[in-house]
């Protein structure tokens, strides 16, 4: 029996960062038929890291447009079901969809997590990777079930972490393999025959959440922490910083060194053209382009200049610490 076609099925789309859009964009191209589009207010944008518009698509595509602050409120519950999806498909999207929504799509509703699940659940999981320094994350396509990311696996694709990787990159990367995902399973989805596959939830971690507040950087830490911290939390996330007296200065860019050195972690130590470098627990950190607070960011060394940093000028503090997850 051959699968029905593209129009034989209405999806709704949920989403808000660029890992969606660009998703929405590749499926719109096969001329999958949409109900609409759900994502945040613009007030509610602003305070979500990655967040990127859709008015253009909705536009272009003639498509209804929703924006939201709580998806899951009863009046925004009315909209969605006057949209008839037969399956909703929410990717890009920080928040939880309730069971009230999900229950609306005959063929159910697909989500993306970017790890492969049960592993780092929860929160900020590309981020929480590359802090922790592993060396493989993934992908992971699944049915949403009201749960945090414990739904039943559709597929999955393991994605290499390298080291010069960041958050911006890792999620393109993110982006590739949801996008190929999807339109591998598009075909099944819309015929309700999708594979689907438990997780062991015995082996599942969860994250934390992450706030703007957590980026600060403990120069105890080695300089190759430090390195992962910086490029887990850069473009297009709040940013890893430090102090620099009364101000904060966020590290947008910089380089671990290794190297012996009997500096108290937080010292400056050198000052060149190729950056600033601060002393670590272990090594040192070459910080290569910064921002003060309220400033345009910039090349560290220039900063430096400009302000009259002189070695042995000490940054920051030591208390931060970075988490694992546990078992769920």
């Amino acid at each position: 029996m051959s699968l029905p076609g593209p129009g034989a099925c209405r999806t709704l789309f949920v989403g808000a960062v660029e890992e969606g859009r660009r998703c929405l964009e590749s499926i719109l191209e096969t001329g999958e038929r949409f109900a609409g589009i759900v994502t945040l207010k613009e007030e509610w944008a602003r305070e979500t890291s990655g967040a990127v518009p859709f008015d253009d698509l909705a536009e272009r595509y003639a498509l209804p447009l929703l924006k939201v602050r709580d998806l899951n409120h009863p009046a925004n519950v009315e909209r969605v079901r006057a949209m008839r999806p037969d399956l909703i498909l929410v990717i890009g999207w920080t928040r939880l969809v309730g069971k009230e929504i999900l229950g609306l799509p005959r063929l159910g509703a697909v989500g993306f997590h970017a790890s492969l699940l049960p592993r780092y659940r929860g929160r900020a999981p590309v981020n929480w990777a590359l802090i922790n320094g592993e060396t493989e994350t993934g992908n992971t396509m699944f049915f949403l079930d009201g749960g945090v990311d414990t739904g039943d696996i559709i597929a999955q694709r393991p994605i290499p972490i390298s080291g010069d990787d960041t958050c911006a990159t890792l999620y393109l990367k993110v982006a590739a393999a949801a996008i190929e995902m999807l339109r591998e399973n598009m075909p099944l989805l819309r015929a309700g025959r999708a594979p689907r596959r438990r997780q062991d939830h015995s082996m599942a971690t969860v994250m934390p959440k992450r706030t703007p507040e957590d980026g600060v950087i403990d120069w105890g830490k080695d300089s190759a922490a430090l390195d992962r911290w910086v490029r887990a939390l850069t473009h297009p996330y709040p940013g890893a910083f430090t102090q620099v007296g009364d101000e904060r200065l966020f590290v947008w860019k910089g380089r671990a060194e290794t190297g012996g050195t009997n500096a108290g972690p937080g010292k400056i130590i050198g000052i060149d053209p190729r950056g600033v470098l601060v002393a670590a627990g272990s090594g040192a950190l070459r910080m290569e382009s910064a921002q003060i607070d309220g400033e345009s960011e910039e090349a560290a060394v220039t900063i430096a200049r400009r302000r009259s940093w002189s070695e042995g000028m000490m940054l920051g503090r030591t208390t931060h610490s970075s988490a694992r997850g546990g078992r769920s």
